[in-house]
């Protein structure tokens, strides 16, 4: 059964995961998210959460990193290990090292406590949006760079017959750098913007790098443009 639904909500609503061992801010994530028309289930540990996430699916995760026993950056790692779902980590204070963390272990945003609510939603539509995202009227457009073909309108990315799992935030870099056919695209609009968004950027590459660099350290696909950004070493 969903909890704090807020009833009448519509068959497509997204269900949301929010997971915290504060049961204040757990309930007032739950109680805000559905008054603005989200399914939202609550766990308030990591173990409690993968129970959850086994049996059920969830559109989006939002997660605490700093959570007694499982930590919540060891629970977006093992959610990586089998799901995209696209996770939104809550860390305290604005700390950088937790932020970098999240996003080295799969998360896709991050929200620093406390928050503004209005933020958190932005945020969040933000997140199912691009996991969402309808196919483009184009249709079968296939990206090739080295063993690889990314298929931009499915975000699909494959070695050879291999599917080669990528986050939402990665398949949204991806494409982006896909669709410049080789041309450079700046951090600032790969992060669309605001404070640390670039070091956000940064981490983020590095990511898939190691995901598609035979040498991560001396890439050749996903090439770093001094002074301008970032550009994906093209075939076709």
């Amino acid at each position: 059964m969903t909890e704090g639904n807020g009833g009448g909500l519509p068959d497509g609503a997204a269900h949301i995961l929010v997971v915290d061992d504060d049961a204040r801010i757990r309930d007032l994530l739950a109680r805000y998210l559905a008054e603005n028309g989200y399914r939202v289930s609550k766990a308030a540990s990591a173990q409690e959460a993968l129970t959850k996430a086994s049996g059920l699916v969830f559109d989006l995760l939002i997660v605490d990193v700093m959570m007694p026993g499982q930590s919540g950056l060891e629970l977006a790692t093992a959610v990586r290990a089998g799901s995209d779902v696209p996770i939104l980590m809550l860390t305290a204070l604005g700390e950088p090292n937790d932020r970098i963390n999240g996003l080295e272990t799969g998360a896709d945003d991050y929200v620093t406590k406390p928050f503004v609510p209005r933020e958190l939603l932005l945020r969040v539509a933000s997140l199912l949006r691009r996991s969402t995202q309808p196919q483009r009227p184009t249709g079968g457009e296939t990206v090739v760079f080295g063993d690889f073909r990314f298929h931009l309108s499915r975000g699909e990315l494959r070695r050879g017959a291999d599917i080669i799992h990528i986050t939402e935030r990665e398949r949204d870099l991806l494409r982006q750098l896909a669709e410049q056919r080789g041309g450079a695209v700046s951090r600032e609009a790969l992060g669309g913007g605001g404070a640390g968004s670039e070091r956000a950027v940064d981490v983020q590459i590095n990511r898939l790098r190691r995901k598609i660099e035979d040498d991560p350290a001396q890439p050749l696909l996903l090439q770093t443009v001094r002074g301008s950004g970032y550009r994906l070493m093209v075939d076709l």
